[in-house]
């Protein structure tokens, strides 16, 4: 028999009720039996759809903690909060998984990543686009060398009119910032991990705030109160790595645009390249003297890392492997210390975009 694990959550909105609860339900010898959640009625119906039978809810996270049956806990509250209940559950002998981003800044992101030196505990963070079928297919040619030396890289994700209009994502105060700390950071994640670095030397950012104040919206998710929208609409970023490497990153909620794409990649490499376009995954070359294009069928067959079962998300996958990384005792596909760089990266391009000059970055 399988170890049982015992999960908590903290955070019972969207991404808790969307993501990570659905997907935890379908993993094999998991149960969540606490819920915390600073509005009493969530955290309760939480436990009600998703909890066992005598799942138990509150609202201080403290409290969840205290449970000594608990071995896991998923960080699911908006991202300000993230680094100290991080900290005060691994402190408490719990493995966590924290929604992305890791943090509002490095400062807070290094604070979750000494917690988990200092306990042991395993530490994740929820980068799910990682676990598609397409990433999972790019990855393994990045890692069998099939592009070379991969020295430019384009990260991607731009939306045409699809602002989040619900909790607290255009408080810059909760949130730490817009599109690029929301959704760029999984197309940033995605580029770094492809191309397996992990060291920035200096970046350029500029961040915009063109179209927070229009009132002839076309909002996908409805119309977004203006006054509130004190985040960017969008944000972009040119990151220069330390081996030469150069990364174009591309976020927006709000941008006139018909290249819509969102959490993608393109890699070109010394051998071969490969683009996420509107179609599909592509991989490009040269063999024979010929060029080339590949575009893999992902309609049939499964994949290995999903045990060939077929037809689970990328959230599913990530949720499954995780526990079984906690069961296991191996190391979690998302480690933390490439979450931290993450985090460094964006708040790199922030610090460039209030500045308007060049952030260079310590890396001793």
């Amino acid at each position: 028999m399988a170890k049982l694990i015992k999960v908590g959550i903290i955070g019972c909105g969207g991404i808790a009720t969307k993501k990570h609860m659905p997907a935890l339900k379908k993993v094999p010898d998991c149960e969540m039996v606490a819920f915390c959640d600073i509005i009493p009625e969530r955290a309760e119906n939480a436990a009600k759809n998703f909890g066992t039978p005598n799942a138990t809810w509150c609202t201080d996270y403290k409290e969840l903690l205290a449970n000594p049956d608990i071995d896991v806990v998923h960080v699911c509250t908006p991202n300000r909060s993230h680094s100290f209940i991080t900290v005060d559950a691994l402190e408490a002998g719990k493995h966590v998984m924290c929604e992305k981003p890791m943090a509002i800044n490095s400062a807070e992101a290094k604070k979750m990543l000494d917690a988990h030196k200092r306990t042991g505990k395993k530490l994740t963070i929820g980068y799910q686009s990682r676990f598609r079928d397409d990433s999972q297919y790019m990855k393994a040619e990045a890692d069998a060398g099939t592009f070379g030396e991969i020295y430019y890289a384009k990260a991607t994700a731009l939306r045409r009119r699809a602002v989040p209009t619900w909790g607290v994502f255009l408080n810059e105060y909760e949130q730490g910032g817009g599109p690029l700390i929301d959704i760029g950071t999984h197309a940033l994640d995605l580029t770094l991990w492809m191309m397996n670095n992990y060291k920035p030397k200096y970046c350029l950012g500029t961040t915009y705030h063109k179209l927070n104040k229009d009132t002839n919206q076309g909002n996908a998710w409805g119309n977004w109160d203006p006054e509130k929208f004190t985040v960017e609409d969008s944000a972009f970023g040119f990151v220069v790595m330390e081996n030469g490497a150069t990364i174009i990153l591309e976020s927006a909620w709000a941008l006139n645009t018909l290249d819509v794409r969102e959490a993608v990649t393109t890699l070109c490499g010394t051998l071969a390249g490969a683009d996420m376009g509107g179609g599909g995954l592509r991989i490009n070359g040269i063999k024979n003297n010929r060029q080339y294009v590949l575009e893999p069928n992902f309609k049939v067959g499964g994949a290995a890392f999903n045990d060939g079962k077929g037809g689970a998300t990328s959230a599913e996958v990530e949720e499954r492997l995780w526990i079984e990384a906690v069961r296991n005792d191996t190391e979690p596909v998302t480690l933390p210390e490439q979450a931290f760089v993450v985090t460094r990266i964006l708040e790199g391009i922030y610090e460039s975009a209030k500045t308007g000059t060049i952030y260079t970055f310590n890396n001793d």
